[in-house]
């Protein structure tokens, strides 16, 4: 795998959209203390000192298309970019307005190779960023379907930015068509009283494109081999200078919950024997343990599968980020931009509204994720329903999704080197379609 940072200290493809945030109760304690979720939350949402409230454009926009097919290779693609870059006053282009139009069209086309186009066909887009995306998959949608499928379509962009939401506007807006199919919803994803408590059992399409790698996680930590987990508090006490981590044992619900859909050995039940030797081999060489827990995004699929049950899913995310200095299974990437260059933290404490806070995906629990939150997988159950699966699911390395919906060959410079297909081996794409077992 190839992992890039410009010599200006741009990390490629390690950018934001102005992606949903997602609320959680917890607030403090009564002793300044927050959840670690709640402290990565304020770290990048919060309005007055949050990373993205900071930005003034975290979502860039590219004037044109990048011609490809005009730049000699991957020199001269790299050249190109740190040109735009400093033209532009914002931090990251995301992957489909870099490739845009293909990238939108290669979703657009996986969509109408699978829905069922009897039905009018509606798509869902969270986080939508600057609109490219939606207005992507409308063009295609309008240029390769037949008319009926384009005349009845609705396409809803659910983004929690006002001033997201009106770029979107702008952005789909090129074309006057668009206009009467597509609208924004102005609110949070995750929060379910957002779907206004009505359940829509029509198919539809769900969209999410690099929003799982900025929603809040936990932290769990075990002081060794041998310990039981402990949740992690952050105390944010206004007379220490730096906030410090305190352990707690488990007791948040959606922690639990994470855990045992999880269901590896994170709460190992073992035998006398195995739990005498594993004590005193952690007593003589003890290492501490930490994991990473993906509970916003845990709270963001309860939401979607309890307001759309019969969505169809569609994601694209990081699966593996480089030069992570942060401990931890699923440790984030915490990178501060200075003077151009790309500072990387060692500890997510240092984060406080001048850091971005990115995480890798991991499919295979994203999976169990989205197959519990079904109702077809429970926690701690080896063997689940045998009524069988409600979802069908499938994890495609961008290469190979881009290479069987895309066309490559518009991403392809003069010496036959494709950024898209050649870069982007950090990322994935993720497929959930319901089966027939539904009920």
């Amino acid at each position: 795998m190839t992992f890039h940072r410009f010599s200006s200290g741009m990390t490629l493809f390690l950018h934001l959209r102005g992606i949903q945030k997602v609320s959680f109760s917890t607030h403090f304690d009564g002793h300044h203390r927050i959840l670690v979720r709640d402290f990565i939350h304020s770290a990048l949402y919060d309005p007055n000192h949050g990373y993205f409230s900071k930005r003034s454009g975290p979502v860039g926009i590219l004037e044109s298309a990048i011609k490809f097919n005009r730049l000699e290779g991957r020199k001269a693609y790299l050249r190109y970019l740190e040109k735009i870059y400093k033209q532009s006053e914002v931090s990251w282009f995301t992957p489909v307005e870099l490739f845009k139009p293909w990238y939108a069209h290669g979703i657009a086309e996986a969509i109408m190779r699978t829905a069922n186009l009897s039905v009018p066909l509606k798509i869902y887009e969270i986080g939508g960023g600057s609109g490219t995306c939606a207005k992507g998959i409308m063009d295609y949608v309008m240029l390769n379907a037949p008319p009926r499928v384009y005349n009845n379509m609705s396409y809803i962009s659910v983004e929690i930015s006002p001033s997201l939401a009106e770029t979107q506007k702008e952005t789909v807006g090129q074309v006057q068509s668009h206009m009467s199919r597509f609208r924004v919803e102005c609110r949070d994803a995750a929060d379910r009283t957002g779907w206004a408590g009505n359940v829509q059992h029509e198919p539809c399409w769900v969209i999410m494109l690099e929003v799982l790698d900025n929603l809040p996680h936990d932290l769990i930590y075990a002081e060794n081999q041998a310990s039981p987990w402990k949740e992690v508090w952050v105390d944010k006490r206004p007379e220490k200078l730096t906030p410090s981590e305190v352990f707690r044992p488990l007791e948040d619900p959606l922690i639990s919950c994470c855990i045992e859909i999880l269901d590896e050995d994170i709460v190992a039940k073992e035998s006398g024997v195995v739990s005498a030797v594993r004590s005193i081999w952690s007593k003589a060489f003890p290492k501490p343990r930490r994991c990473w827990l993906p509970t916003g995004c845990l709270k963001l699929m309860e939401a979607l599968h309890s307001a759309l049950p019969k969505m169809s899913l569609i994601a694209s995310d990081f699966s593996y980020l480089p030069e992570v200095k942060i401990p931890g299974i699923r440790a984030p990437l915490v990178s501060t931009k200075i003077d151009g260059r790309s500072i990387d933290h060692d500890n997510y404490l240092n984060a406080k509204g001048d850091a971005d806070i990115f995480f890798p995906t991991d499919f295979w629990l994203l999976e169990r994720i989205d197959h519990y939150c079904s109702g077809w997988l429970k926690p701690s159950q080896k063997n689940p329903s045998k009524e069988g699966k409600k979802r069908r699911t499938t994890t495609l390395d961008t290469c190979a999704f881009m290479e069987e919906f895309g066309l490559p060959s518009k991403t392809r410079t003069k010496d036959g080197y494709n950024p898209l297909l050649d870069d982007f081996k950090n990322t994935k794409f993720y497929l959930s379609v319901p089966t027939h077992n539904t009920e």
